[in-house]
């Protein structure tokens, strides 16, 4: 009798094994493509268009010496709008998902959509976020990889005909693979996976053995056509002394500090644009130039900046010119994105760490690279609660790890002043599709009424009239009540904070709160407790309980909708 599940699990990992290894292969493809669509589209914007060429990273086959043309820069502002118009009328007209930063729409998919993607949105991701970056936009590839390889994920969940958990499972494989490729760092992107999904301290564990797999495939065959080394070069750095871990602190409040005005930045600009009566379309157009008015002084927040990273790492940056660029590309990444534009937010965040911590050492008479890696790290890591991911990322990107301990101390340290000073303010993080825990994500709702019904069924040998499947479970998780055969009703709720149930125990009778009212189960931090006498419900508890028609008036005087 115990054979088959076991069967069943083992078959369903041996799967979930062979699709970690495709969906790697097809992660490290759709890394590449993007980045062949954006270097076709920056060099037609930004270099035959505008004339003007950013410093890149020597480590990508790029040149690390910025190029100014016979115009100047007077350019840049016209083709940055130019491009944002096109990424406007294709999004708009298209795929509106493929507006904003792509990460945060896998986060609402996997959510609240059971992992779906509509099979159009990776490649018009990619081509929106090319025009987007090409053009002199100021905003990261990051975001765009994920989304076009959640969304391979996705696609390929539908071509096989998988469940809605095992769909949720290869969006966020795909995911993973796509960032190790992109990034070339299989541990942090396969963290950076499950983990950017809650804004609290938790982990989308049981995907972990797969987002893994999947990244190290990414990052494996991706080396085969990009090499191993790190993104970023450094120089030797040495253990830090015991005083260094004193300006690693200070780095940290500081970095927190700017976490905290990230969010806010971002999305308080987005509002703005949302205000503005005019055609959609539009909306990114002014923002890209915008952007490029601000780069006719700084022309360093042009695009993802990494090349200037690099420069601030080797110390050729001003000190003055550091501190402005904190700032200047916060919003500049704001008026690109938020107006409606395609692209991510790991880069320009990993951008302003990285100003922030060489301006830091600047200051302190201290060698650029060590700072600016641990701020590289410390304000995205609490920017976008993802303290964990964030840590492994920066330094695989780096080879950094010489510097693990102190980007640690200045990351929580970062993290920790981030979420005690966003916890009162409308906009706590960059990724607004995060949940805070497990227990508060939908799709994990739908798995406890799922094990519910199965409990419903076997014990009582009941089941739901009508109506079946996933119009049952919406039509529970909205709080509709579904009579059940025994002319009962299953109905589930959260507990209200006024009800008279609060604090209330189980006599020996279990569930029964009298002869009408039964609860079957209650679900509380993503545990689900039977009704045992030891047991005391507590407001915002989540019910399973059966009820007849007669008392169902009264059972919602206590019991909200999920």
């Amino acid at each position: 009798m115990t054979a088959a599940p076991v069967e069943s699990v083992a078959r369903r990992q041996r799967r979930l094994l062979l699709d970690s290894l495709l969906l790697g292969i097809g992660g490290a493809a759709s890394a590449q493509l993007f980045t062949l669509v954006l270097n076709v589209a920056q060099s037609l914007f930004l270099g035959r268009l505008a004339g003007y060429q950013p410093p890149g990273l020597v480590n990508e086959g790029g040149s690390p010496q910025e190029v100014i043309g016979r115009f100047g820069l007077w350019l840049v502002p016209v083709v940055a709008a130019v491009g944002g118009l096109f990424c406007g009328l294709l999004i708009t007209w298209l795929a509106p998902e493929a507006e904003g930063h792509g990460t945060d729409t896998a986060v609402r998919a996997f959510h609240r959509a059971d992992g779906a993607l509509r099979a159009r949105v990776p490649p018009l991701k990619m081509l929106a976020s090319g025009l987007t970056i090409g053009s002199g936009g100021s905003a990261g590839r990051e975001g765009p990889t994920a989304l076009v390889a959640a969304g391979i994920g996705s696609w390929y969940a539908g071509i096989t005909h998988r469940s809605p958990e095992d769909r949720r499972l290869l969006l966020l494989i795909g995911m993973s693979a796509g960032l190790a490729a992109i990034f070339r760092s299989p541990i942090g992107t396969a963290l950076f996976s499950i983990e950017v999904l809650y804004a609290d301290m938790e982990f989308e564990s049981g995907a972990l053995l797969y987002t893994m797999l999947a990244s190290v495939v990414a990052y494996a065959v991706n080396g085969v056509f990009t090499g191993f080394r790190p993104l970023f070069v450094i120089p030797a750095i040495n253990n830090p002394e015991s005083i260094d871990y004193v300006w690693f602190t200070a780095l940290g409040l500081a970095s927190g500090l700017v976490a905290v005005l990230l969010p806010l930045a971002f999305y308080y600009t987005r509002d703005l644009f949302h205000k503005l009566r005019i055609p959609p379309a539009v909306k990114p157009a002014i923002g890209a130039l915008l952007t490029g008015v601000i780069a006719l002084a700084l022309p360093p927040v042009i695009g993802g900046g990494y090349g200037w990273m690099q420069r601030a790492i080797d110390g050729q940056l001003l000190t003055l010119t550091l501190l402005l660029l904190v700032f200047a590309k916060t919003i500049a990444m704001s008026l690109t994105i938020s107006s409606g534009g395609s692209g991510g937010v790991f880069a320009p965040s990993l951008y302003i760490g990285t100003m922030l911590g060489a301006f830091f050492a600047q200051v302190i008479h201290k060698t650029a690279a060590p700072f600016a890696i641990v701020g590289m790290a410390a304000v995205f890591a609490g920017a976008a609660r993802v303290p964990m991911a964030t840590l492994m990322m920066v330094t695989e990107m780096t080879g950094g790890y010489t510097l693990l301990v102190a980007a640690a101390l200045a990351v929580t340290i970062s993290y920790i002043v981030q979420v005690r000073l966003s916890q009162h303010l409308r906009y706590k993080s960059l990724y607004q599709e995060q949940v805070p825990r497990r227990a508060d994500s939908p799709a994990h709702h739908t798995e406890h009424l799922e094990i519910a019904l199965r409990i419903l069924e076997q014990q009582r040998q009941v089941r739901p009239l009508e109506p079946a499947g996933e119009a049952l479970l919406e039509r529970l998780r909205a709080g509709v009540p579904t009579e059940l055969s025994n002319d009962r009703q299953l109905l589930v709720g959260s507990l209200r904070e006024t009800s008279a149930w609060v604090g209330r125990g189980f006599g020996p009778e279990r569930g029964k709160i009298d002869d009408e009212i039964e609860i079957l189960a209650i679900m509380r931090d993503e545990r689900m407790i039977a009704p045992r006498p030891d047991v005391r419900m507590q407001a915002g508890d989540k019910l399973i309980l059966l009820t007849t028609a007669a008392a169902l008036e009264r059972v919602m005087l206590d019991v909200a909708p999920w």
